[in-house]
This record gives structure tokens, sequence and C-alpha cells, in this order.
């Protein structure tokens, strides 16, 4: 601590002038400041040598500390600084309860009902003992504390004032105590603030936050802590999905970024459940914070996912992980599954779509060039691999569509078909919500009529007998085993039946076509 300059102080009745002397003009002063003495607390200086006979006054935010001539000066400042404070505050109220009171009255002793007022306000003064030590020297304390950071302790220090104030008088002594507490109190909320800063505590997770967030809920601070720790929850997982490295799989960095996020969002709602237990009207709060963390994440998934063109399968296994992790959150009652399909499901509509449409031209690309020809497999391996396909698909009497050798009583355009719708079907369960309920159904629906439209169409026009029996074949294995399969499946996916398919299949074995334009009639 150096000296500054000298200055000289001017005390009046409501105010307190600053100024300093003016070089090579003596008895000239050059203004420095003006303190109004309802904003000011004068502190008390603990004396360490060779720093004596000071006293700071403090204005919140800031703060000037002044040395006096010897300890007699000093302590005639502190004493006239009190004293004039006191008369001001009687002065006003002296106004207010009569209006033709002056500030010469106050100091009037033969005022019989002036006097009468005086002697109630000492009596009053004399029923709070603001004498005892650890009063005297809070103000002091809480420095101490707020400089070296126990906050622990500042804050019982308040709690410790405000227990034994609580049913007390508002006399002078005890606003005058008020007016050096308040500005080291709003100073503790201002440190603990920056405490919760995302710059001061992001590494050390959720429970770094605790020392800070719970100071500030003794302080009665409640809300602003809750804002405070959800707001650097918020930056944590946004920096530690950013920090995710894209490389390999897809499917790899979808894995990552569910761990990463869903193990935050878990400790943090176990913090915060410890943090604010008995302020019940927070916890709005944070489920709205974690509708906006889980739209971070859904940004990035989605990003990765379907910005990308993944596959149908990879995005659906995608989509399967994201939702077994957020199922996990009900351990501790949060319940995030529907905000994460509303989030999902423009995109998941899309890519439905996409596939369907995809599925769609390639089954017209077969159909044109389709030859109505029995399948040789060559390979006893190849027809029981092929088996074994349509076994996962569902048909579970494809052997008797088998014949001699390595043949298949079928249209390779017939099985192809069968398996890429299944595959959609299978896919797209994975993915399924309510809201895609009828999306995907409409979706199945357009396939079907494009290979049902072709069976048709082929059968009206096809000439040669012998081909319109092996049709016809290909026909029953679509309407008697593939279309019962895919409704089977569906009913078990979405658990409850579609009337559309069992429409589609029941109204007539075969659709009616008009061979001209292969529209539905």
């Amino acid at each position: 601590m150096v000296l500054i300059q000298k200055v000289h102080t001017f005390l009046m009745n409501d105010c307190l002038l600053i100024a300093t002397s003016l070089p090579n003009r003596r008895g000239m002063y050059k203004y420095n400041a003006l303190y109004n003495l309802d904003d000011l607390a004068v502190v008390n200086v603990k004396e360490n040598p060779p720093m004596k006979n000071m006293f700071k006054i403090l204005m919140f935010p800031e703060s000037r500390i002044f040395q006096a001539e010897n300890a007699k000066i000093k302590k005639e400042w502190l004493d006239l600084l009190e004293e004039t404070k006191k008369n001001k505050i009687l002065t006003e109220k002296c106004k207010k309860e009569d209006p033709l009171c002056s500030p010469t009255m106050v100091e009037v002793s033969s005022n019989p009902s002036l006097n009468d007022k005086k002697t109630t306000i000492e009596e009053i003064e004399e029923k709070v003992n603001l004498s005892f030590e650890w009063i005297q020297e809070l103000p002091d304390n809480l420095d101490v504390c707020i400089a070296q950071r126990n906050f622990e302790g500042a804050v019982d220090l308040l709690a410790k004032l405000n227990s034994y104030l609580q049913d007390k008088p508002l006399t002078y002594s005890v606003q005058d105590l008020r007016t050096k507490v308040d500005p080291r109190l709003r100073h503790l909320t201002d440190v603990l603030v920056f405490e919760l800063s995302p710059d001061r505590s992001l590494r050390g997770g959720p429970k770094a936050t605790r020392r800070a967030v719970s100071q500030l809920v003794r302080l009665g601070q409640s809300t602003k802590a809750c804002g405070l720790f959800l707001q650097n929850r918020a930056t944590a997982v946004h920096s530690a999905i950013r920090q995710l490295r894209i490389e390999g799989a897809t499917l790899l960095y979808v894995h990552k970024l569910c761990n990463v996020f869903f193990t935050s969002l878990l400790e943090t709602a176990k913090e915060f459940e410890i943090d604010f237990s008995g302020n019940n009207g927070c916890y709005s709060a944070f489920i709205v914070w974690s509708c906006s963390a889980l739209k971070i994440f859904v940004d990035a998934f989605s990003k990765q996912v379907f910005d990308s063109k993944e596959s149908l399968s990879t995005a659906a296994e995608c989509v399967k992980v994201a939702k077994e992790h957020c199922k996990h959150l009900s351990e501790i009652g949060l319940d995030l599954t529907f905000i994460l399909h509303a989030f999902l499901v423009k995109d998941l509509k899309a890519v439905l779509q996409s596939n369907k449409d995809i599925i769609i031209e390639a089954t017209k690309h077969r159909n044109s060039e389709e030859m109505w020809r029995k399948m040789n497999l060559m390979t006893p391996e190849a027809l029981a691999k092929l088996k074994e396909e349509m076994q996962n698909c569902g048909v579970d009497n494809f052997d008797q569509y088998t014949g001699d050798d390595c043949w298949v009583n079928l249209s390779y355009t017939i099985v192809a078909f069968t398996k890429q719708i299944m595959f959609f079907l299978e896919e797209a369960l994975k993915l399924y919500f309510p809201e895609l309920h009828m999306v995907l159904l409409e979706g199945l629906i357009e396939i079907i009529l494009v290979a049902v439209q072709h069976v048709d169409y082929s059968l009206r026009c096809e000439q040669d007998f012998e081909k319109r029996g092996f049709i016809r074949q290909n026909a029953s294995f679509l309407y008697d085993t593939v279309l019962p399969v895919v409704e089977k499946r569906f009913e078990e996916g979405v658990g409850k039946p579609a009337k559309q398919l069992h429409d589609l299949r029941s109204i007539s074995r075969l659709v009616r076509v008009n061979p001209g334009t292969t529209s539905i009639v």
C-alpha cells in the first residue's frame, strides 16, 4: 500500500467533499470527488505498522483509504462522520413526521416534542445492542472471508447477523450497520456469480459448481443460482459435443455422442436434485433447459446421420441407439423420449420418403426387364442361403416354391421384391414412433402397389399359356404369402392392426388394371 496524494476533506450536513491542493497556490483547492452520506460507509482499518491511523470509506462498488495525521484526528473523523450520518437520518425522519420541522430544530433542546422524540429514539437504540465484538468486526471479517475465498464463512457471518437482527427494530444504528454490510453482500454475490462462469468451472463437471450454488441458495438467490448453474452446464454440453472427433463409421460416432451427452445430462440432473432439492420452483427451469440441451444433441446427431445421406439401416441403428440412451433418463424420473421424437420427426420422414422412392425405382427397373422365368441358383449352397434369407423375412413355407436340383419356382423380380420390402419394413420399424405411422404405412402401400400392378398387368397381357400359369404362381406367392407377412410384421412392430394393408389384400385377390395405363380401376 503506497501513498497516492494528500487531500483535504470537507464534511457537510449531507455529503463529504474531497479536494486536492493546487501546486504553488496556497489555500486553493481542486475538486476531486463528492459523496452522499447515504451512499457511503465508514470502516475502521486495523493497525498494521507501518500503516497506521487509517480508515476506509466504501462507496459501492469502489472504496478509498485515508490516513490521518495521528490517532486523535482519526478518531475525530470517525466520530464526526458517524454523528453527521445519524443527524442526517434523524433530520429526514423529523421532516417526514412534521413538515414544519427544519434541520436546525434537531439540535434545539428547548423543544419539548423533539426532546420526547430523541428520548424515544434513544430508548429504542438501547434495545438493539450492537456493541458485540463480532458485530463490530463483521464488515472487516467479511472482507477477509471474501478475499480468502472462504465463501461459507462469509455466508455464515451474514446468516448469524440476520438471525440476530430478525426480531430487532430498524434503528439508525442498525441502518448504519446495514450500509456497511450490504455492499459486501453484493460483492460476495458478484464473486459467487463469477465462480459459476463457464471459464471457471467447466472441467470439474456439475460437482464443481456445487460450492458457489449452495452459497447463493443460502443467500436467498435460488433463481439466480439455478439460471447460472444451467447456463454453465449448457456451455459444458456444447463444448463436449464440439470436441468430439468425427472419425470412422457414423454409428461409432453416434455411440460416442450419445455416451457424452446423456451421461452429462444424467450427472447434471443428479447434481441439480442435490443443489435445489428444497426449491420446487426451479424444476420447471431444468425441464426447459433439458429440452434446449437435447436440441443441441439432435443438431449434432442430424448433421452426421441425415445430412451425410447415410443408408436406412445405418440411420435406423443410430436412432435406435439414441432412443435407448434417452430411456435411461427415466431412472431419475426424466422422460425426454417424446421431445426427441419431435426433434427427429422431420428428418425421419424425409429418410423414409427417400428410401421408399429408391425401392420403387428399383422395383420398376426390375419390372421393365422381367422375363418371367424360374430362378436357377446353380448350387445347393446358394439355394440354402436363399431359404435362410426367406426364413429371416418371415416366409416359413418357402420350401413349397423350390423345385428339383437348385430351381426356384418363382421369378427373380418377385424374390428380390420380397427381400427388399421386408428389409425396408424391419429397418423402418426401428425408427417407428406414432408420428411416423401414416408415413410408413402409406410408403408400404405405394411399394406394394408397384409389384401388384406389375403382376396383374403381366397376367392380363401374357398370351403364352405356360407363362400365364407361372405368373399366377408368383401372384399367389405375393398375395398369399408376402402380403400377409408384411401385414403381420407391421402389426407386431406398431402394436395395432393396419386396416389399409388388410383391405389392399382382401378387396380383391388380383387388382384389375387397365393394360394401357397400368392405373387402378
